[in-house]
């Protein structure tokens, strides 16, 4: 399924502009994205969800970080609820209390996209915390989540501590599969500087996306490029730096300390 997803990425020679349209839709009834912490899950599950929720798709999007109290898709709840995506959030999220809660709206939204008529398009977006720690809250929804149809996209990012060599992420990727009791079906390439990217370190990420993609035997789903990024540059200067579906997106998570 997440190399049909990339395939639609890539028709037309995997231009950006095309790209841009195309932002992987349509979704799977459910798209799980998980990853180590830091690399930049939160901002593209909000991406995808948001770009559903404009092509007619009728999104929850849920937040299933119950460790790490910062960087939560919780945090953005009004940009989300204003573009008409539902948000499914721990119990205590946007609080000082950090407790291990879920809500039984996460099975609701899970049931919901599984029971959808025919001309129905509800797909649900979840948003698993980081590492096998935070994939550990995913693995109670499993099996619900594996007898659907779903994806499961792996984010990498070539400058976050501790999986910045390919051995490093595959091994990651192995313990939060085992924690999350899923198995990965693509990989999304987000390598990032915060503020100081550039198309060049976008670039120069390129060969360990591709090396985590051949040693795990996934698909590369997507390479996500921030927007004011993409509209500098035209679709030649992506294809000469073996960018694979390139994939436009907004800046929503930034640290409070604006880096």
């Amino acid at each position: 399924m997440a190399e049909d997803m990339a395939n639609g990425l890539a028709e037309g020679g995997g231009a950006a502009a095309r790209a841009s349209e195309q932002a992987l839709f349509p979704l799977s009834p459910i798209t799980v994205v998980i990853g180590h912490y830091g690399v930049g899950k939160t901002n593209f599950a909000i991406n995808l969800a948001l770009d559903a929720a404009k092509r007619g798709q009728e999104v929850t999007l849920v937040d299933l970080d119950v460790v790490n109290p910062y960087f939560r898709s919780s945090d953005y709840r009004d940009t989300m609820e204003s573009a008409g995506v539902s948000v499914v959030s721990p119990m205590f999220a946007g609080t000082t209390l950090d407790s291990p809660s879920l809500s039984g709206a996460v099975y609701t939204a899970i049931e919901d996209a599984m029971r959808q008529e025919d001309g129905e398009r509800k797909c649900v977006v979840i948003d698993a915390g980081g590492d096998d720690v935070g994939a550990t809250a995913l693995g109670r929804f499993a099996p619900r989540i594996a007898a659907q149809r779903h994806e499961v996209l792996y984010v990498v990012n070539r400058y976050r501590n501790l999986t910045q060599e390919a051995d490093e992420a595959i091994g990651l990727l192995a313990e939060i599969e085992a924690k999350a009791c899923l198995r990965a079906t693509g990989i999304v390439g987000n390598s990032h500087l915060k503020q100081d990217t550039t198309d060049q370190t976008i670039c120069d990420s390129a060969p360990f996306v591709s090396e985590v993609s051949e040693a795990s035997g996934l698909p590369i789903v997507c390479t996500t490029v921030p927007k004011e990024i993409v509209g500098q540059k035209n679709d030649s200067f992506w294809e000469s730096c073996a960018i694979q579906n390139v994939y436009p997106v907004q800046v929503y998570v930034r640290t409070p300390w604006g880096t």
